[in-house]
């Protein structure tokens, strides 16, 4: 196990050194992991918020450290791709993230994301872990994986300096100066979130290099930041947070309303909206 543990995280790291932009859709459950692999994605993410979504939390901090372990574990072992762990702020004090980096790595992640927000709903006020203590946290999460053999494991560090700060360029600036030292401090990914423009993106990408995560097809930028783009400015990766459940839940959501309104199926397949036996045969056989 520890062997393809370690190939998996060579595997991405080195996807993710020599490019070209690695694009991640996030899973939030083994099904949407394996139709992430089927669709040729190189690697899947897992998204805290869309794992507690689905899981019928009202908000992202409902869902326990156990039960993010184990629907991280499922998504593992549904593919055979890298997948990246959503460590949230490592769940606790010191030897807590300790702990996590560890249960993480035995469950066979290839890398973690790890943020400097303190934890709270996405659309509330939200407070930065202080700088001098993230940079602490990315060299214990290092050191963490070294100690268990795992030293390939890919730290992707995040920071909602955006999310947090009033004033939008001070915040930019912000965001620059912590991905800069997140990455000194020994992540292999900084991950700016609550970017909304190109011109954002463009001005990270000169100030922390190659090795800058953004997500896309949000909310806030789902209008303003494309695939094409991004990819054209070379960055290691771009995260899809939120696509997959959105389009889940609209999808769903859709096919429900035309069964409480009507009495066959025939709308259902005129549209599409159902998989073939073929496909779901297909999932259930990788």
């Amino acid at each position: 196990m520890v062997r393809v543990m370690v190939s998996l995280s060579v595997i991405l790291k080195n996807r993710l050194s020599m490019g070209p932009t690695l694009i991640m859709p996030d899973a939030f459950d083994a099904l949407s992991a394996k139709l992430i692999e089927a669709a040729g994605f190189e690697a899947v993410q897992c998204s805290g918020f869309s794992m507690a979504c689905a899981s019928g939390y009202p908000r992202e901090t409902n869902l326990s450290y156990s039960e993010n372990m184990e629907l991280t574990r499922k998504i593992v072992n549904a593919v055979r791709v890298p997948v990246m762990a959503d460590c949230e702020d490592g769940f606790g004090d010191k030897a807590k993230l300790r702990q996590t980096i560890r249960e993480f790595i035995r469950i066979g992640v290839a890398g973690i994301n790890l943020e400097d927000q303190v934890l709270g709903r996405w659309d509330e006020a939200k407070d930065l872990v202080p700088f001098e203590e993230m940079v602490e946290k990315i060299r214990m999460a290092r050191a963490a994986a070294e100690s268990e053999g795992h030293p390939d494991l890919v730290i992707n560090a995040r920071t909602d300096a955006l999310n947090v700060l009033s004033d939008r360029e001070a915040a930019l600036a912000e965001a620059c100066r912590r991905a800069r030292t997140y990455l000194e401090a020994g992540a292999d990914l900084a991950f700016p979130t609550g970017v909304k423009t190109m011109a954002e993106v463009r001005r990270l990408r000169a100030e922390a290099g190659r090795s800058i995560s953004i997500a896309a097809g949000l909310p806030y930028n789902l209008e303003s930041l494309s695939l094409k783009e991004l990819k054209h400015l070379d960055i290691a990766r771009i995260s899809l947070p939120l696509t997959l459940l959105m389009a889940a839940i609209r999808g769903i959501k859709e096919a429900l309303h035309h069964l409480v309104n009507n009495e066959d199926f025939k709308f259902l397949t005129a549209k599409g909206l159902l998989a073939s036996g073929e496909d779901v045969a297909a999932i259930m056989g990788q």
